[in-house]
């Protein structure tokens, strides 16, 4: 791969909190009502699952770093200027001078979004495991991955490989399942007899595991919290969402429920993105469970409240009162228009 480093590394420079790896591509999302062929008028934005957790986890203060590859245009340079907004840091992106830059297209809707990609032979499809090799890690506290990477081809199946077996000291190694059906039937998962197998491999080797309950029950037939645990002995914290539910902390052989919040729903795409950072931030300040669950439940509430992947977090008081609530209080509010009503 004919590469080019992004920025340079300061050999002096502070150590970053958490290391985000994975595709970023630009999104384009339709600026009028109707149908998606009838519009004329696209706002242009970025999506990417590991870097809106990155996004996520700047935004609350941590030092957040995206891994990536991104083509030599326009678009990659787009993906670059937004990320470095949030105050994420893009030393290790690699810019590739043969490949381009994905792209894909989202109509909203309330219960869900349409999605097109146009992302074959990308930059980040041609990642490997030699990315690693110039990465300082020796005091990153998170390295993130997530089940999307090793679908997009077989190098990036290396790279998740080559990242789970990584030294781990202090660091935890978190991965979101994200399980895509057409992604993983795509001619980048050529090769692949069993990708349930496969991704349900990759992640029993992590140490924080996110999955939702239908997505288990989707790519493993598997859908009730003891069953999933099953299925997955070895992360030491296993995140089970149930949807506008709620979701189940599995740990040290117990089990802790916490109800989602009642959110007035703007848009669904990019929730589980935020509710990943809010548990993952919660879990490196050392919160106790229920706090962590918590975190990642505003953080999900303020995504809702917005068509953007990473929109506005909820205002800092409302969040300071929300963890602290009993059970009825939390019960009985509204996120509405990203803010805390009742």
């Amino acid at each position: 791969m004919e590469t080019d480093r992004f920025g340079g590394t300061d050999g002096n420079a502070e150590p970053h909190e958490a290391v985000c790896l994975g595709e970023s591509m630009v999104l384009f999302v339709p600026s009028g009502d109707g149908p998606a062929h009838e519009v004329d008028t696209w706002h242009r934005t970025i999506g990417g699952a590991e870097s809106n957790v990155a996004c996520h986890l700047a935004e609350g203060g941590m030092r957040a770093r995206w891994v990536s590859a991104l083509g030599a245009d326009p678009f990659g340079s787009v993906v670059l200027d937004r990320l470095g907004r949030f105050g994420i840091e893009l030393e290790d992106v690699r810019i590739d001078r043969r490949r381009s830059t994905g792209v894909y297209f989202k109509a909203p809707g309330h219960t869900g979004s349409r999605v097109w990609y146009n992302r074959t032979d990308s930059a980040a499809a041609a990642m490997g495991p030699e990315l690693l090799g110039a990465l300082d890690l020796e005091r990153t506290r998170l390295l993130h991955l997530t089940g999307i990477t090793p679908a997009l081809s077989s190098s990036c199946r290396e790279l998740v490989d080559a990242a789970l077996d990584l030294p781990r000291g202090d660091m935890l190694v978190s991965l979101d399942v994200n399980w895509r059906s057409l992604l993983w039937s795509a001619r980048g998962a050529e090769g692949v007899d069993d990708p349930a197998e496969l991704l349900r491999a990759f992640a029993d080797r992590a140490d924080v595991v996110l999955v939702g309950d239908d997505e288990a029950a989707e790519v493993w037939g598997s859908r009730s919290v003891s069953e999933i645990r099953e299925l997955l002995p070895h992360p030491r914290s296993l995140v089970i969402k149930h949807g506008a539910t709620g979701a189940t902390l599995v740990e040290d052989g117990t089990e802790l429920f916490e109800p989602a919040l009642r959110v007035d729903v703007v848009e669904p795409v990019g929730a589980g993105d935020a509710f990943a950072a809010g548990v993952l931030a919660s879990t490196l300040a050392g919160n106790g469970p229920r706090h962590r669950l918590r975190s990642g439940h505003l953080k999900a509430a303020a995504v809702l409240c917005t068509t953007d992947d990473v929109g506005p977090p909820l205002p800092e008081a409302d969040v300071s009162r929300m963890l602290l609530a009993d059970e009825r209080e939390w019960s009985s509010v509204t996120i509405r228009e990203g803010r805390v009503i009742g």
